[in-house]
């Protein structure tokens, strides 16, 4: 079962080249529309977390037992925090980005998942960030991952949070 998970998770390693590819161009159209970018400081680490989840994910995997129960349910959750993500990057469209970059003057979106949460994307990426090491009984990567990535997405959601305060102004 090792072989599949780690397609699995390459597969994942490949959608997060599709979110870069998207960001940028995403981040060129933000700034020729004056966009004005913030919380440049979190943002290495972000990545840095995310890459890290990747590998430990590989690592810690090996070591394992695929337990069917807790991996297909947990994969159900990964594919379900998949499609959470790019109906957000589909709603907010020109919007989204992987920085966090505010065009003054645009309305904030509230339709699709926003009609429900202030920032659905980060339930994908908690739900992820636990499912997908929990596909192949990774368990210590998973708790891991959350740990570090709580104070992370706090400081994340915030930094949001102000330049949409300011934006919107």
């Amino acid at each position: 079962m090792y072989g599949w998970y780690l397609g699995l998770v390459l597969l994942v390693a490949l959608e997060r080249v599709a979110e870069l590819v998207v960001s940028l161009r995403n981040a060129r159209w933000s700034f020729a529309q004056g966009g004005v970018e913030s919380g440049r400081g979190h943002y290495p680490y972000m990545v840095a977390l995310h890459t890290l989840l990747l590998a430990a994910c590989l690592v810690e995997a090996a070591q394992r037992p695929f337990v069917p129960a807790l991996g297909w349910t947990m994969f159900a959750v990964v594919l379900l925090a998949q499609g959470l993500r790019w109906w957000c990057i589909t709603v907010l469209g020109h919007q989204w980005n992987t920085r966090v970059i505010v065009v003054p003057g645009l309305r904030l979106v509230a339709r699709g998942p926003y009609r429900w949460l202030r920032h659905p994307n980060y339930v994908a990426v908690v739900a992820e960030g636990i499912a997908l090491p929990l596909v192949h009984t990774a368990w210590v990567t998973a708790l891991v991952f959350t740990v570090l990535n709580i104070p992370l997405l706090a400081v994340r959601v915030r930094t949001e949070e102000s330049a949409l305060k300011t934006a919107l102004a």
